[in-house]
């Protein structure tokens, strides 16, 4: 397993609610920093992937799982999609 991502998902990099409320950073190091609202680093701890599946584990021990399908992650009872994807989703709602 690797940490970060697998030869088949690759999960790196920031993640957003289609809100953008909260925002969770995968990093190559295996550690995420989500911040909810203008709570920077509300939430902050490591993770793993096995096939799309995620594994959480905050810095205080509280666990939780997240899967992607389709490019989306379902994390818990959230939805979030790539910035970069949101962002597109947004500029074509403006328009």
């Amino acid at each position: 397993m690797l940490v970060g991502m697998t030869s088949d998902i690759d999960v790196i990099g920031m993640w957003v609610t289609a809100d953008g409320h909260i925002r969770q950073e995968l990093r190559a190091d295996g550690r995420y920093d989500e911040a909810r609202g203008e709570r920077r680093s509300a939430y902050t701890g490591r993770y793993t992937v096995t096939g799309n599946h995620i594994d959480y584990v905050d810095d205080t021990g509280f666990t939780a799982t997240g899967d992607i399908r389709d490019g989306v992650l379902h994390h818990e009872h959230l939805v979030l999609h790539r910035e970069s994807a949101t962002g597109d989703r947004r500029e074509q709602a403006q328009r």
